[in-house]
């Protein structure tokens, strides 16, 4: 019966609008526009005047930051070697800035969404026959790695869909290529731009949105690729509903459960069985931390995130208005005086670019927080 439904999403992938014909592509390569939710053009907001603030304030505070640096990167670090992400931070950034509706060189931070994006197209390895052709990465990161790569090709994605500037092209097919090339013998994807027999979650997790955002885009994608990413993760899950960080061992998270129902939502999968249960788990798991059962999470603006974007594509809406209601006033709350959020671990941008992003999910700007 797995198989089937796994066979089900498959063709469903194949026959989806983007891969069913040439249209969108051509589209995107005549530079049009991609019909957007009104906000993003208007400036209506469907925020209320608290939050729609904490959002400008934190954008705002990402702005002056990233005016700090020389390479176009947002500061990246706590001040320890291993919280040094800029790759990966600066991408969340971009998509911080586009799920306010800014795209390059156009809203109150064009400017930016533009500079950030020249910042991941400069570190982008476009040279021919190299092994890690398409990878995303910058010297002396040692954190994003395949995570950073899979923001980064997330967010070379959402500015394509978003605008169909021609320029974002072939970094973005080498990004996808890279991904595609790179799946290990489970399904899923490790650290390293490599293919191996190891495999992890997360890694996995950020690869498939950033591979769905692709073809949402315009861009041929490996159906089969997809199909062995979504039988990976469904086999990370545990009895309980929450999913594993790697198969054959019994660690497992909210965070990374909620970044698993992000996934098989990414793959076209929505309200079945398996993700009810990951649901169910993670309002478990939330009502533990609150009783003092549960410490709270390693990784929490992580889990904010995947939290956000799970919740907020489910059919059943009152799972994310009830998440939404007390997580946004504890993020307004928290707020620092200059607008940004502190980040214990990967620094304020980090926090703030999450926080950001987490707020803006109801604006249905970015593609990937369109229902």
């Amino acid at each position: 019966m797995q198989k089937v439904l796994l066979l089900l999403c498959a063709a469903l992938w194949l026959c989806s609008p983007a891969n069913a014909s040439g249209e969108d592509e051509k589209d995107q390569a005549q530079g049009k526009l991609r019909t957007l939710p009104a906000s993003s053009w208007t400036g209506k907001s469907s925020l209320s005047r608290a939050t729609r603030r904490s959002l400008d304030d934190g954008l705002a505070y990402l702005a002056r930051r990233l005016a700090e640096t020389e390479d176009g990167s947002l500061p990246a670090s706590t001040g320890r070697r291993d919280d040094f992400a800029p790759l990966g931070i600066s991408a969340l950034g971009a998509l911080a800035f586009m799920a306010a509706g800014n795209t390059p060189d156009r809203g109150p931070y064009g400017r930016e969404v533009a500079g950030l994006l020249g910042y991941l197209l400069r570190h982008t390895n476009l040279a021919p026959g190299e092994k890690e052709y398409g990878y995303i990465s910058t010297q002396g990161d040692v954190k994003s790695e395949m995570h950073g790569h899979g923001y980064a090709t997330l967010v070379l994605a959402e500015a394509y869909g978003m605008t169909g500037a021609e320029r974002l092209r072939p970094a973005l097919l080498a990004a996808v290529r890279l991904i595609e090339n790179t799946q290990g013998s489970e399904g899923g994807w490790y650290y390293w731009p490599e293919r191996a027999a190891q495999h992890e979650g997360s890694v996995t997790i950020c690869l498939v949105q950033a591979l769905r955002a692709a073809r949402n885009s315009g861009i041929t994608v490996d159906a089969k690729v997809i199909f062995r990413a979504e039988d990976y993760v469904h086999r990370l899950q545990k009895a309980d509903g929450t999913f594993r960080y790697e198969l054959g061992k019994e660690t497992s998270s909210v965070a990374l459960t909620a970044a698993a129902i992000t996934t098989l939502n990414m793959a076209g999968r929505y309200d079945d069985s398996v993700i009810q249960s990951a649901v169910d788990a993670i309002w478990s798991g939330l009502g533990l931390v609150a009783e003092g059962g549960r410490r709270a999470a390693d990784f929490p603006f992580y889990e904010r995130l995947y939290i956000a974007q799970s919740f907020w594509q489910l059919s059943d809406t009152t799972h994310f208005e009830r998440w939404f209601e007390t997580e946004r006033a504890t993020i307004v709350r928290t707020q620092r005086k200059g607008g940004g959020w502190r980040g214990a671990r990967f620094g304020d941008c980090y926090a703030t670019a999450v926080n950001c992003l987490v707020l803006a999910t109801p604006e249905g700007v970015l593609p990937i927080f369109q229902r």
